[in-house]
């Protein structure tokens, strides 16, 4: 088996999976059964978009498109049957078959601006509190900056008490011991994948930590103007901070030596709130996602939906 590099993502009840050339989607759907659906990827020809520091940013809105198409497929299987909203009804009768993409491309925006205003925006006004206490810019752009961690480590935690987001992160916990099964060469079986840990240094947590901590770095770099420069200058510098951080992650991913491991121990510890110990059944479905974009051969979940009776 080839090796390739695979990321994924937890869903409603499942796993989606990536490599360089596909994408598999698995779901627990309420019967029991299994439900998997695969796609191949078309890749980029312009070497401008992988180029290091460049490249971070399309990864990032690709990744959003990838979530949200996986996240509305996963939520298919457990929709109760309503009548459309009159908004949904416009768009079907404005757009009719590119609606849906429509909506797809208006939920990435919703969530990009819904991150912006709670990690961005927000620590920056409540940062402007301290200015009366603090004259020096570098220690007010520090206070900014253990807001933003604080209000993420608070959303995440408050967000993890819901018992179906607890759901969410076991199967995110089930995606990384399947990866760390892949990494290391075993059989993609659920014995083999239960020995791992669920922590895994390219997780999207460790992302998000390390977007706070150079976009503190970065900011401090434009001292503490007025707020609406303030404001300027953190959104122009968004594709920036994710070029440089999706760099950092792939370093964390790289090497492992002591100094990378003190580097991504924040993030790691972070990880302990976003991942939860997975059963079988969940690592079962992480597995068949797994297999289904790194399997070389045709294989029978390819190019249709096919349905697993689980025992």
């Amino acid at each position: 088996m080839k090796k390739e590099y695979v990321g994924g993502q937890a869903v409603i009840e499942g796993v989606m999976m990536k490599s360089d050339k596909k994408v598999a989607v698995a779901v627990r759907k309420p019967d029991g059964k299994i439900a998997i659906k695969k796609r191949n990827l078309t890749s980029r020809k312009s070497k401008f978009f992988k180029a290091p520091f460049i490249r971070g940013s399309f990864i990032l809105i690709q990744s959003l498109v990838d979530g949200i198409k996986s996240l509305n497929y996963s939520a298919e299987f457990f929709e109760v049957e309503d009548e459309p909203s009159r908004f949904e009804k416009f768009l079907n009768k404005i757009f009719k078959e590119k609606a849906n993409d429509l909506m797809i491309y208006f939920s990435i925006f919703l969530s990009l601006l819904f991150s912006v205003i709670l990690f961005m925006l927000l620590p920056t006004f409540l940062g402007s509190l301290f200015k009366f206490l603090v004259k020096n810019t570098l220690v007010l752009n520090l206070f900014e900056g253990i807001i933003r961690i604080s209000i993420f480590i608070g959303y995440v935690y408050l967000i993890s008490l819901n018992d179906d987001i607890k759901r969410v992160f076991q199967y995110h916990g089930a995606e990384h011991k399947a990866i760390h099964c892949y990494e290391n060469d075993l059989p993609l079986e659920v014995e083999n994948a239960k020995s791992f840990t669920t922590i895994h240094a390219r997780c999207g947590t460790n992302f998000m930590f390390v977007v706070m901590i150079i976009s503190m770095l970065l900011f401090s770099l434009f001292g503490w103007p007025n707020p609406y420069l303030r404001v300027f200058y953190r959104l122009i510098l968004l594709p920036v901070v994710a070029g440089i951080s999706y760099e950092v992650i792939k370093l964390f991913s790289k090497y492992d030596n002591k100094v990378i491991k003190i580097l991504s121990l924040p993030g790691m510890y972070i990880q302990k709130i976003t991942t939860k110990e997975p059963d079988d059944s969940q690592l079962e479905v992480a597995l068949l996602a797994l297999r289904a974009v790194i399997e070389d051969k045709e294989s029978e979940y390819d190019n249709k939906e096919d349905f697993i009776k689980v025992n």
